[in-house]
């Protein structure tokens, strides 16, 4: 909106959030009925979050000067710490 009054950028933000409401509610709806896949939907998602941080994150720790091992390892460690106080904890 490069050039136009900022009174029509905030009317056009304004109007985005418009369909806000109707997913809240659909999506409050869907929960209901898909309750007994939710568990599994939430694994996923999870598997998904570490996949990005994996992929994303631990090789950008490792660019530049004093990337070392270090990070990939103190990575490792507090994953499988955060794994087995999950299952000692429940």
């Amino acid at each position: 909106l490069a050039g136009r009054p900022a009174s029509r950028a905030f009317l056009l933000g304004q109007l985005s959030g418009v369909v806000e409401p109707v997913g809240g509610v659909l999506g409050a709806c869907l929960v209901t009925m898909v309750t007994p896949i939710l568990p599994y939907a939430l694994a996923f998602a999870a598997g998904a979050m570490i996949y990005v941080v994996v992929d994303q994150l631990l090789p950008e720790s490792l660019e530049g000067k004093g990337g070392t091992k270090q990070q990939t390892l103190a990575f490792m460690g507090g994953f499988g710490l955060m794994m087995i106080m999950d299952v000692a904890l429940g």
